[in-house]
């Protein structure tokens, strides 16, 4: 028998020839050869930038699908709704609703993405004549999804449709009360799921085994949008809409779609891209009274872009389902009177500090407890910490810390003194946690659980504590394993520090808006002094690089103190670095100064670097 041929695997070049930075990554050009070919082809047909066309060819972005990708449309991203499956039986039973003046009741999830979901719903009904109900469940005391005791409240207020929007698909038992009590149900949600589904009357998930739309990558709240489309089909072919009563302009309240689609990590992609990129016209034009007052809250200067959208507005609107009022975020984006909505931000605004405290306690005590379950070794896949007194409504964002410190899944888990845990797991790239937790409740292991890749929730008997962690440590070692034996950051090009100009972030940013699943294009200062670095904010380091030609560029690393990362520009002030990160504009009374987001430094080689 003839051995198999072996491919010689082509060793990585390194950018710059930083094969192992500050942070431990291999700096990677995220163009090889034949990037760079479609990065010229880019620059000579479309008479583009380099650097913009670097990042387009560095996305995968056809020649033929540039213009396209500089400028999606919803128009021509927005597939026909009824190829979600279910999609045509909610569209005719909300309709139904709508033209027999029905009492609907709105069932959502306390995040970002479930108060978009429900005040765009609300907001739609409210202008085809009906007064929804809409009901937040509590973090603590109800916990996600619809629960009995909700329901039949609901069904007590006279509900005769109950539409869940984030939230449903895994709520057998609570859903079956609700038929019991008389209700049609609509299931508007994106989570994974399994074979077994509620008994409803529509169960829109894109998620869902038998779903082929392909649109499985949107927010909760993005689909919501997609199905008030079909609503509004369907109500048009019934003759709802007349002079009277126009057909609501669904593009108006793209501010919904937009915010609940970043703060929720959904990929930017496809229709998401547009979704989000019209969405910040939206919101730049300051004509809706709740999101103004989010951002005028927030200290917002200038127009937003998608990350204000996942850092300023999203966690404040999550600090009322965190520690306050869960409905408050909802309320805010309801609101029409300019005082109220004033009133409603600062306090939510108020909270975001408050959780920001609670959240830096549990976060310290968590990251001991996971230094010392890793070891001076620094073995194992999972971490998973757990104690009491820690607020449920923090865990997930002290998992998120925890991920990012130690580039591995993480769950936090707050016990309380009846011996439940109520806990939040975050992922890394690769690694798929939903399908896990799902599985461990199929096997017994968890009361509760269920979520995406990159993020679930789960709620457990304290006993199960240990045979949990376990279990997750052998599901997902393999993986982790994998994930973690990649440790690259792709560049997406150099510059000196006399190139960085708005200009050049302005030019950038058409590839925008940057998230999950179009990351913000990477640059690399090659060979800059680092000339001062000075902590500031918490736990935040103020730098300044100077070139050999003598021009500066400002930057910060955000939370880096005590990270390799800040440890590395502490070393070494005075020093000649290669810096990566990302650009972007600071806007301080009026004037307009560039800022790098700094990720990673590296010491140079002695020798001379070259970028390839």
């Amino acid at each position: 028998m003839t051995p198999p041929t072996i491919i010689p695997q082509e060793t990585p070049t390194a950018f710059l020839g930083v094969s192992r930075s500050a942070t431990g990554r291999l700096w990677r050009d995220r163009l090889d050869a034949r990037g760079a070919a479609q990065a010229l082809a880019i620059v000579q047909r479309h008479q583009l930038p380099e650097m913009l066309a670097r990042v387009l060819a560095g996305r995968g972005v056809d020649l033929d699908a540039v213009d396209d990708f500089l400028d999606p449309t919803i128009r021509k991203l927005m597939p026909d709704p009824f190829t979600v499956t279910q999609m045509e039986a909610a569209a005719m039973r909300i309709s139904d609703a709508v033209t027999r003046g029905e009492k609907v009741a709105i069932f959502g999830d306390y995040d970002v993405d479930g108060a978009t979901s429900s005040a765009l719903l609300a907001w739609h009904l409210r202008h085809c004549g009906l007064d929804p109900l809409i009901h937040i469940p509590d973090r603590i005391f109800e916990g996600y999804g619809p629960n009995a005791e909700a329901v039949k409240a609901l069904a007590a207020k006279g509900a005769k449709l109950l539409v869940t929007v984030d939230c449903g698909t895994t709520s057998i038992e609570a859903l079956a009360e609700a038929k019991r009590l008389g209700m049609s149900v609509v299931v508007i949600d994106h989570h994974q799921c399994g074979d077994d589904l509620p008994a409803v009357d529509a169960l829109v998930n894109p998620n869902r085994p038998d779903d082929l739309s392909g649109l499985g990558h949107l927010a909760a709240v993005g689909l919501v949008f997609v199905t008030l489309v079909a609503v509004n089909r369907e109500l048009r072919g019934r003759g709802f809409w007349n002079g009277e009563r126009p057909e609501p302009d669904l593009l108006g309240m793209l501010h919904h779609v937009a915010l609940g689609t970043v703060a929720d990590v959904a990929s930017l992609t496809g229709l998401n891209r547009a979704f989000v990129a019209k969405g910040l016209i939206a919101l730049r034009r300051r004509d809706h009274v709740g999101h103004t007052a989010l951002m005028d809250v927030s200290r917002l200067n200038g127009p937003p872009e998608a990350w204000h959208l996942g850092f300023m507005l999203g966690p404040r609107i999550n600090a009322g389902g965190r520690i306050g009022r869960a409905d408050l975020g909802v309320r805010l984006l309801l609101e029409g009177d300019v005082s109220e909505a004033a009133r409603i931000a600062a306090e939510l605004d108020r909270l975001n500090t408050e959780r920001r405290v609670i959240e830096q306690a549990a976060e310290a005590q968590a990251e001991a407890e996971a230094l010392a379950s890793l070891g001076l070794e620094d073995k194992g896949a999972v971490i998973v910490t757990a104690a009491e007194g820690w607020h449920p409504g923090v865990v997930g964002l002290v998992a998120a810390r925890l991920k990012e410190k130690f580039s591995r899944p993480a769950f936090a888990i707050a016990l309380e003194p009846g011996g439940i845990g109520t806990g939040s797991g975050r992922s890394i790239s690769g690694v798929d946690l939903g399908k896990a937790v799902r599985q461990a409740v199929t096997d017994g292991l968890l009361m509760k659980g269920g979520g995406h890749a990159m993020a679930a929730g789960i709620t457990l008997r304290r006993e199960q504590l240990a045979t949990f962690r376990a279990y997750i440590e052998n599901a997902l070692a393999n993986d982790v394993a994998q994930s973690r034996n990649v440790r690259e950051l792709m560049v997406d090009g150099a510059v000196s520090a006399r190139a960085v100009t708005p200009e050049l972030v302005a030019t950038l940013n058409r590839a925008g808006p940057f998230g999950a699943g179009n990351p913000e294009p990477v640059i690399a200062l090659p060979s800059h002094q680092l000339v001062y670095a000075d902590e500031v904010g918490q736990a935040h380091l103020r730098l300044r690089f100077k070139a050999g030609d003598g021009a500066i560029v400002n930057g910060i690393a955000f939370r880096a103190v005590g990270q390799p990362l800040g440890n590395a520009l502490k070393e070494n002030r005075g020093q000649v670095l290669h810096v990566a990160g990302s650009l972007t504009v600071d806007r301080w009374q009026g004037a307009e100064r560039v800022q790098l987001r700094v990720i990673d430094v590296a010491v140079p080689d002695a020798g001379p670097a070259m970028i390839r």
